[in-house]
């Protein structure tokens, strides 16, 4: 039997608004994002944002994710690329997710992030 879909999330962010919150609540930054996501622009922040929700609601929205084990990084290719640790890879692991799919947009004053965990 071939692989199977494990879970699938789908977030929505307000870009305008997130960019608010961030502003008004400046460590907000630190609990979110990595190293590697911090520098983005706040448009590709948000689509991250929703990623790492994304993330959460695929795994069938677990107690005690934190948002800084979910990484989205780019391949040379400028193609977003998931890295999960801690226990956002327990989890997965537990669940048996062998491999992650995500997609990440940004129009219209919103970012969207699609993730599927594919086993």
């Amino acid at each position: 039997m071939g692989d199977v879909i494990l879970g699938i999330g789908v977030d929505v962010v307000d870009i305008a608004r997130f960019e608010a919150t961030l502003e008004r609540t400046p460590r907000l930054r630190d609990r979110l994002f990595t190293e590697i996501e911090k520098p983005l622009p706040t448009r590709s922040l948000a689509a991250r944002f929703a990623a790492k929700e994304a993330v959460a609601k695929a795994l069938g929205a677990p107690p005690g994710l934190a948002h800084l084990e979910a990484e989205v990084r780019c391949d040379d290719l400028g193609k977003p690329e998931l890295r999960v640790t801690g226990k956002v890879a327990e989890v997965a692991y537990g669940l048996g997710v062998k491999r992650w799919h995500i997609s990440l947009s940004h129009d219209a004053g919103v970012a969207v992030a699609y993730v599927i965990a594919e086993g």
